[in-house]
């Protein structure tokens, strides 16, 4: 009789870690080292020429047993052929972003990617001679009419960072893979716990991993999952450049991973009730969450997620900036943060910058990040609050 097959929670507990051995620790312990020995010129030569592949000891900064498991573990959830870990989702983000953007070609990047991503690409490769253009992340299959034959990958997100529009995936990435050139997605909102874009035929997906993936606010790092067709080039850039995670990043990550379903179905939850308490208040003008019709691109959400994170957009009715200050400050049980992620709940005013096309709502956009709050407390705290938004 063959074994049942690993459910997601399964993989979740059991992947990352050794064979069961009597005696083992539960975790894999925190993992230091530079230099690695060999007893022979041959051994060492042999690990030399293999250093770029996960599992190859060479030296520190190419890998340990923990980092190793680590990779395994996530290749497994996200259905990639591997995954090279970075120090940061921005260094994720950057560094497969360098591996094809060679000079003289032409990138195209959704218009609503996380700003640390357009930052790179407007004041680094646009140094180097890469012609960046910015499109409508809901084009869909209209993205073929931008693709030229200078064109070397199409970066994109779902949702948008801010204002929370969903692509249609498969569209983007069957028209990305007939043009012959890599598909990047960046997919830390969603997780491998509702959405596994490589399954719907994207080549890359990058994630920041010091979001839900370790959960807690406290570890710093980044992950690219790709098909193999593409995974040689990208762990060739990271090494190359010399990017490194921490051994306590790492141990951390693979800590968190083990609660990662049950703190994602727990906001999922929290977040939805949050977002339709909100949508019924007066001062709100429309909700941009994924999973409420009023967001753009609800319908592909439906079709290709199997959840929602905690994170969402509110647009209030038209008021001033000091009264959006009034408001935020108000907030007692929500910190003012850039990240998200964590247990914590949080708020932060947001200002979309969009090149290619318009931003042209009017009222104010606030994002909200819903963690493992009391609900009752966070309503209670946004009741007292939002009074100050009223005309």
């Amino acid at each position: 009789m063959s074994p049942r097959p690993l459910s997601l929670q399964d993989k979740l507990v059991q992947t990352g870690r050794p064979a069961k051995i009597d005696g083992r620790h539960v975790n894999l312990p925190i993992e230091l080292g530079s230099t690695i020995v060999f007893d022979t010129l041959a051994a060492f030569e042999a690990a030399r020429d293999a250093r770029y592949q996960t599992g190859t000891m060479y030296y520190g900064r190419y890998g340990n047993e923990a980092s190793f498991q680590l990779e395994h573990a996530l290749a497994d959830l996200d259905c990639a052929d591997g995954v090279t870990l970075t120090s940061s989702g921005v260094a994720a983000i950057s560094l497969t972003l360098l591996t094809f953007a060679l000079p003289g070609k032409h990138l195209l990047v959704a218009d609503n990617v996380y700003a640390n991503t357009r930052a790179f690409c407007d004041k680094v490769l646009t140094r180097h001679k890469v012609r960046v253009e910015y499109f409508d992340p809901m084009l869909g299959n209209g993205l073929v009419g931008l693709i030229t034959d200078d064109t070397c990958a199409v970066m994109f997100e779902a949702p948008g960072s801010g204002t929370f529009e969903v692509p249609d995936i498969p569209a983007i990435a069957a028209v990305v893979r007939k043009a012959g050139i890599p598909s990047i997605i960046d997919s830390t909102w969603a997780t491998p716990v509702f959405c596994t874009p490589l399954t719907l035929g994207v080549d890359v997906v990058v994630a920041s991993c010091s979001k839900y993936l370790s959960g807690h606010s406290d570890c710093m790092l980044g992950m690219i999952a790709s098909r193999k067709a593409y995974h040689d080039q990208i762990r060739a850039t990271v090494m190359a450049v010399g990017d490194k995670t921490g051994g306590q990043e790492i141990f951390l990550l693979l800590r968190g991973l083990r609660t990662l379903k049950v703190r994602m179905e727990a906001i999922d939850t929290a977040g939805r009730e949050i977002a339709s308490w909100l949508a019924a208040q007066p001062q709100v003008k429309r909700m941009l969450h994924p999973a409420f019709d009023s967001c753009p691109g609800h319908a592909h959400w439906q079709r290709d997620f199997s959840g929602a994170a905690g994170l969402f957009g509110v647009v209030f009715h038209p008021c001033s900036d000091d009264q959006i200050r009034a408001f935020v400050d108000a907030l007692h049980h929500f910190g003012i943060g850039v990240s998200w992620g964590g247990y914590e709940s949080l708020v932060l005013p947001v200002k979309p910058t969009r090149t290619g096309n318009r931003w042209d709502e009017d009222g104010q956009l606030v994002r909200f990040n819903i963690g493992l709050d009391d609900i009752g407390t966070l309503k209670a705290d946004l009741a007292a609050a939002l009074p100050l938004l009223n005309s």
